[in-house]
């Protein structure tokens, strides 16, 4: 049987989402969690998109495929969440069709990333304190350049050399209040590390080093700057991800 989990939790203390070996992530805790509530070793868990060291989750979605859970649901969940520790959250667990998967049956992704714009005692591990007055104007210029269908080779970090690089950006949308911007980008998929040198791409335009000009060039010709300047994952959130 297969099942699909929503999850929310706080990166810091973990080295990612996928299962390594003598480090603790997040794939593994919640893992080690189910097969001591389900009573089973026979258990495969997925995520739909392996978040790197640091970065934090609002709505991170997995399938969980285990024996059929004679259990409620409901009371599933309570008993996992109560094994882990209080960074890590199971939000819902619903039973789903068996060829669901969390990872090739998302439509997109959304994440969410927050700079400050100064210096805060509470938030360090979920900002960017960006110390630079930054021109959100020319940021949102940028912004349009990335938009819609591009090979985003220039803004990823080689796996797999036969995988496409071409990605449809839907929105990259920026905002701000007194003491925050937030850049919210959704799409079809995301290359590893490709969210966070957009992010820092944008705040070198936004600090007046780069034009939109140059943004609109590292998609039209391979170029290894904006690796240069990839964001710190402290600010990065998954906020959601859609299935038909």
């Amino acid at each position: 049987m297969r099942y699909k989990l929503t999850i929310e939790y706080d990166g810091t203390r973990y080295a990612g989402w996928q299962m390594q070996t003598n480090v603790r992530t997040i794939q593994g805790e919640l893992v080690n969690a189910c097969k001591k509530v389900l009573n089973t070793e026979t258990i495969e868990l997925y995520g739909a998109g392996r978040t790197d060291a640091g970065v934090h989750a609002r709505g991170q979605v997995a399938h969980l495929e285990v024996p059929e859970i004679k259990l409620p649901l409901e009371q599933v969940k309570l008993k996992i969440n109560d094994l882990l520790f209080h960074d890590i959250n199971v939000l819902d667990i619903e039973k789903a069709t068996p060829r669901f998967h969390a990872r090739f049956d998302a439509v997109s992704r959304e994440y969410l990333y927050l700079i400050s714009k100064r210096r805060d005692a509470f938030g360090k591990k979920y900002v960017w304190w960006v110390r630079d007055p930054l021109n959100v104007d020319a940021m949102r210029a940028a912004a349009e350049m990335l938009q819609g269908f591009h090979d985003f080779r220039s803004f990823g970090e080689s796996e797999d050399p036969k995988k496409s690089t071409e990605v449809d950006l839907t929105l990259v949308d920026i905002t701000e209040d007194e003491d925050k911007i937030y850049i919210l980008i959704q799409g079809s998929h995301f290359l590893w590390k490709m969210v966070r040198r957009i992010v820092g791409v944008l705040v070198e335009v936004g600090r007046g080093h780069m034009t939109a000009e140059q943004v609109d060039g590292f998609l039209m010709e391979y170029s290894r700057e904006p690796a240069r300047f990839t964001a710190p994952p402290s600010g990065l959130f998954l906020q959601g991800v859609e299935y038909a």
